[in-house]
């Protein structure tokens, strides 16, 4: 949900500024120049905060309307660019297409299309992940990726964290814990999370993304 936001700027005309020709060019110049480039950390910290903002802000947010203005800002660990890693999508014939009934947080069964597994190395092991869509969704332009591992329960929420890939041509992607978030549910029990499957446990800590706040 999160909506990155941006700014326009205009330049007005030199007889209006009254500038000399020279200084204009100059400052256009130095307005042409390219920004610099953030770093990883810088980037993923700056997204983090257009989330918190949005999650005080935006009539869409999860956050119960009447504990938005002193919602805290979301907890964190530190970012981290080993956990930013390739990985492809296998899809077979066998597994591709069929329907598997996710538990949700509301006691429902969430009827989702497992689309492929997603195969990586994170710190030193091969692993996997399954796919899956909405059943229904035909277009399929995103993956929901929802996952636990062995922070869920203790530094992370028991109901395990989601990741959302757009969807490539090339099944080739990257997989960004960074990115893990928390469902909707952690913030108001009103919405109904899908949990994640057992085939979506991953045997290590995964200590990036979203967490639980340190008490």
């Amino acid at each position: 949900m999160t909506r990155f936001l941006h700014s326009t700027f205009s330049i007005l005309n030199s007889s209006r500024r009254g500038l000399p020709a020279l200084l204009l060019a100059a400052a256009l110049a130095a307005c042409a120049q390219p920004a610099p480039e953030r770093s990883f950390a810088d980037q993923v910290l700056a997204d983090r905060a257009v989330k918190d903002r949005a999650f005080r802000e935006d009539p869409s947010s999860p956050v119960p309307a009447a504990d938005r203005a002193t919602f805290p800002p979301l907890a964190y660990f530190p970012p981290d660019e080993s956990y930013r890693v390739p990985a492809s999508l296998h899809v077979s014939a066998e597994d591709a297409g069929r329907i598997i009934k996710m538990p949700t947080s509301t006691g429902q069964l969430r009827d989702m299309v497992r689309i492929g597994s997603l195969e990586f190395s994170l710190k030193g092991q091969a692993l996997k992940l399954s796919a899956f869509a909405e059943a229904g969704d035909r277009r399929v332009d995103r993956l929901f990726v929802p996952f636990a591992d062995l922070t869920t329960g203790t530094e992370t929420y028991a109901g395990g964290r989601y990741l959302d890939l757009d969807r490539t041509a090339t099944g080739l992607y990257v997989i960004d814990f960074n990115r893990a978030y928390h469902p909707y549910c952690f913030y108001n029990p009103e919405y109904d999370c899908p949990f994640p499957p057992a085939e979506n446990r991953l045997p290590l800590p995964v200590r990036a993304g979203e967490r639980m706040p340190e008490t």
